[in-house]
């Protein structure tokens, strides 16, 4: 097997240019946004990108994959869709990416375990 390299930043720059502007679409219509924590967003496109570079699908960087690809496809970014209810009710995504519309300040937001939805 070959050896895995990461890809260069303007390479990295540019898909991230690329997610933000597919799922900035995306998200709009499921009444989210991507967080106002410019800094916080950048780094977690950053992360998605080199997950996206390893694996070949941009899953959430904060979840861990298990390996089995039904279970795996539910938190490919964004993940919105699969976990409605509790994203809705955090008024975010597990990692932040993501906010409801009318958060301004999404360090002021709860995360809640799944078991409490």
């Amino acid at each position: 097997m070959g050896e895995i390299t990461s890809p260069s930043k303007s390479t990295v720059e540019a898909r991230k240019k690329a997610l933000r502007y597919l799922f900035e679409y995306v998200v709009d219509l499921l009444g989210y946004k991507f967080s106002p924590d410019e800094e916080e967003v950048d780094f977690l496109l950053t992360q998605e990108v080199l997950i996206e570079a390893r694996t070949g699908v941009p899953f959430c960087p904060c979840q861990v994959l298990t390996g089995v690809r039904e279970l795996d496809m539910k938190i490919v970014c964004p993940c919105i869709p699969f976990h409605r209810e509790h994203f809705d009710r955090m008024k975010r995504c597990w990692c932040g990416l993501f906010v409801h519309k009318d958060v301004i300040d999404p360090a002021r937001l709860e995360v809640l375990p799944p078991d409490e939805v």
